[in-house]
């Protein structure tokens, strides 16, 4: 039996080709890095997958921005799962850090994440 991420995931991910997407590498101290454009390849509220053009460590920490037609979110905490070479680049997947732990639980974010996954969902249906 393998175990890849599909077989870790809590819900089904959702394609989001047309999702715009800006990654930036959290630093010392929440300082952020130089800002990366990736192509979303899916998402669901608690985690996506990105093709990335370098390799992300995993355990690195991120902050998302996500644009798309009536979906503006920004700084969205994120932690790097795992990364593996994928097409042209590499396929990084993230998990979002606001359902990490309780203690980083925000609604607010839940509810904007949730949104976003059920626009995708219905264009996926």
């Amino acid at each position: 039996m393998t175990h890849d991420s599909a077989d870790r995931r809590i819900k089904d991910r959702y394609p989001a080709s047309c999702l715009k997407v800006r990654v930036q590498e959290r630093g010392f101290f929440g300082l952020g890095r130089n800002v990366i454009a990736v192509s979303c390849l899916d998402l669901n509220r608690y985690g996506m997958a990105v093709l990335c053009p370098r390799p992300m460590t995993p355990g690195a920490r991120l902050f998302m921005d996500l644009q798309g037609k009536y979906i503006a979110e920004s700084r969205v905490g994120a932690k790097v799962v795992d990364c593996q070479p994928f097409q042209t680049g590499y396929r990084v997947s993230v998990q979002f850090s606001y359902c990490l732990d309780k203690r980083g639980y925000s609604r607010a974010m839940d509810n904007a994440l949730s949104r976003i996954e059920g626009f995708y969902n219905r264009l996926a249906s």
